[in-house]
């Protein structure tokens, strides 16, 4: 098995010409900034990842027409409707989205949200 291309006999001669370059008492702050650097790479890969997955989820929800308006679909219209009672908010005589509306703006202004 061998990694980038070298096998036992490569590494020993590149870990000797190492040594003789840096000396032993660089060796160990060679290692601790090579450690470093590839901890920080592998820190912005997965930042990286991490932004095209949120990306590539926010696509698909503009695709497939699921952005909701202040989520109205986790709220069904009899609860809607308690809710609007318990803010003092009249809900008969208006649509779904008018009290809606005055749900949120009575909510935000008792502090509520």
């Amino acid at each position: 098995m061998s990694f980038l291309g070298f096998q036992g006999a490569e590494w020993i001669i590149i870990l000797v010409i190492i040594l003789i370059i840096f000396g032993p008492s660089k060796l160990p702050q060679l290692a601790k900034g090579l450690g470093q650097a590839i901890r920080e790479f592998r820190k912005a890969s997965a930042g990286l990842y991490d932004e095209e997955l949120l990306r590539e989820e926010e696509e698909e929800r503009r695709r497939s027409g699921r952005e909701e308006r202040r989520g109205e679909s986790r709220i069904d219209d009899e609860t809607l409707r308690r809710l609007a009672e318990k803010l003092g908010v009249e809900p008969e005589g208006k649509s779904r989205d008018e009290l809606l509306d005055e749900v949120i703006r009575k909510a935000k202004e008792k502090g509520l949200i």
